[in-house]
């Protein structure tokens, strides 16, 4: 249609932007590939293949680094990769928090990545990290499927649509009202998976799905809206004002 319209208009030459190229890179050895055998220690790897999906949505290429063991040479590697492939963010999942495998940032730094911050109060995402290498954004999502999917949403759509010349890009929050009672949140910000629907006056209603664990992976492909409980909220009863992060629907 766009191109159309360019034509129609009598323009020959249009100014486009790059399409940016996303390293992804998945760690840990507990991670095993859809199709083979997963080890009675392993968890099949979901999260590369959910943040390619959503590079590809907003325009983006890419760039599968597969799974590096916990092995810091391994993760060096991976990281290098990247650079010499010219990427433009690198996206890394797992190995963020702190813990004898938790081996991203000390591999990141050695690679040249100046870290801009690690850790946010924030729920799920508490272990995301952010930071920088000559042009290359790295961002370090956390490991737990919820957790990197809701960082992705946060951090790595807006800068694909920075990257790629939009305007507006922050996520699409609007306001409207609870579909059920709410408990006090606590220090960090919560990000609550939940049901829409809208009231006979067309207000957007949220309704919180009852378990927010973040390895629930089927609570957030089921859900159409994030319920923003902001840091020190109080107590919410059903019909109360709230924020909703509206989610991108489903093909």
């Amino acid at each position: 249609r766009d191109l159309g319209l360019a034509a129609a208009l009598g323009h020959a030459v249009l100014d486009v932007s790059s399409r940016p190229r996303v390293a992804i890179l998945a760690t840990g050895d507990e991670l095993a590939l859809p199709g083979k055998e997963a080890g009675p220690d392993q968890i099949f790897a979901s999260n590369s293949f959910a943040i390619a999906a959503a590079v590809a949505g907003e325009g983006g290429l890419p760039l599968d680094l597969g799974i590096a063991p916990d092995e810091p040479a391994a993760i060096r590697a991976a990281i290098e990769r990247a650079i010499s492939e010219k990427a433009d963010i690198l996206v890394t999942l797992g190995g963020a928090s702190v813990g004898d495998h938790d081996l991203i940032r000390p591999a990141l730094e050695a690679c040249g990545v100046t870290l801009d911050f690690w850790k946010i109060a924030m729920r799920p995402g508490k272990p995301m990290m952010a930071g920088r290498r000559g042009g290359m954004l790295a961002l370090g999502l956390p490991g737990n499927p919820v957790s990197a999917l809701v960082c992705s949403v946060l951090f790595l759509i807006p800068a694909l649509r920075r990257l790629t010349g939009c305007a507006d890009v922050a996520p699409q929050i609007r306001r409207g009202r609870l579909g059920r009672d709410m408990p006090p949140n606590d220090h960090r910000e919560d990000y609550v998976r939940a049901a829409l629907s809208h009231d006979a006056d067309g207000v957007p209603v949220a309704t919180a799905f009852p378990r927010q664990d973040s390895s629930m992976l089927r609570a957030l492909s089921e859900a159409e809206c994030l319920l923003v409980r902001p840091v020190g909220a109080g107590p919410a009863r059903t019909g109360d004002p709230c924020e909703i992060l509206l989610l991108p629907p489903p093909l």
